[in-house]
């Protein structure tokens, strides 16, 4: 794992991506591997791994299932082809009935994304491929489990994870990925927003023309 050190080793998500292409350059540039960014931030990061990369650019929906009165902390996610995952802790902390409406709440949010960000083209193909899956940071990591077994279910060949930054203490499911490939693990992580100078919210309209660009490339 790579260390880099300052405060704020991150200008933005592109810098980010940037930094986080170079990195994975050698172990997997030469493998033709499939970048899968997670919306809406891991997208941002994806793209500019895919540029270094020369890699082709997709995505899965993923959404956080947030604690009742505590929205910052998920207790599980969803994905597409409702994939779903319930942590342990949130099993033990609310009732099944609680979690069932949350699922549903946050499946709608999922759809949704998927009829937007996807429209008529088909979810990408990664039997067999090295999967790079990215996101802009990682603190519980919950919303990248579901996509971890939905790419297994899709027979990837290899599942990589990759962030810019992470805590040191995430979700012990992650680790069915192959390998979990971070630049940095800060000593004092209280959120991932922490090691960028800007981290504004990622708009719909930003994610869309992410993709256009990544898809024009591809033609």
């Amino acid at each position: 794992m790579q260390t880099i050190q300052k405060n704020r080793p991150f200008r933005n998500r592109e810098d980010a991506g940037e930094q986080l292409g170079n990195f994975l350059k050698p172990k997997y540039k030469d493998l033709n591997p499939l970048i899968i960014g997670i919306p809406r931030g891991g997208i941002a990061v994806g793209h500019y791994v895919a540029d270094i990369l020369g890699a082709e650019l997709s995505f899965i929906v993923s959404k956080k299932l947030p604690l009742p009165g505590r929205e910052e902390t998920g207790f599980g996610a969803v994905s597409e082809f409702s994939e779903i995952y319930v942590s342990s802790f949130g099993r033990e902390m609310l009732d099944q009935d609680v979690i069932e409406d949350i699922i549903e709440k946050q499946l709608l949010e999922v759809r949704r994304r998927v009829e937007l960000y996807r429209g008529s083209n088909p979810f990408p193909e990664m039997k067999d491929r090295t999967v790079i899956i990215t996101d802009d940071g990682i603190a519980m990591g919950v919303t990248l489990v579901p996509v971890i077994r939905l790419c297994r279910r899709k027979r990837a060949g290899r599942i990589i994870v990759a962030a810019p930054v992470s805590g040191s203490n995430y979700d012990i499911h992650l680790k069915e990925a192959d390998a979990i490939e971070v630049l940095v693990q800060p000593d004092n992580f209280y959120g991932v927003g922490q090691v960028y100078e800007q981290f504004e919210d990622f708009t719909d309209e930003e994610v869309l023309d992410l993709i256009d660009k990544s898809r024009s490339r591809s033609i």
